[in-house]
């Protein structure tokens, strides 16, 4: 029975996921794709809903931290169905660059 539904960064699933030979996939995928540690990436997700930009949902944010994007054509295919400003893009890019 699902209790709660929440969005994690990679990162956060990293932390969760048990080791053992039956989890082999996860960890895997996990190790070729997390590049952020928990708490950098927590930080970063923090930094981005700073900016209080109403139209990034938090799993925008999550996508964000999880891919880090390099320029604005990335942001563009992370945030698809969303049209951002390009001072809205580059103050996102700004706070990924920390990263």
């Amino acid at each position: 029975m699902i209790l709660s539904k929440k969005h994690l960064a990679l990162a956060e699933v990293n932390s969760l996921v048990q080791r053992g030979e039956d989890k082999k996939p996860i960890h895997d995928y996990l190790k070729k794709f997390v590049v952020l540690s928990k708490e950098d990436a927590a930080k970063l997700i923090g930094e981005l809903r700073a900016l209080n930009n109403l139209k990034l949902k938090e799993e925008h944010l999550i996508k964000i931290a999880d891919f880090l994007p390099r320029d604005i054509e990335d942001i563009s295919k992370i945030l698809n169905e969303v049209s951002l400003s390009e001072a809205e893009a580059n103050a996102i890019l700004e706070i990924v660059k920390k990263y």
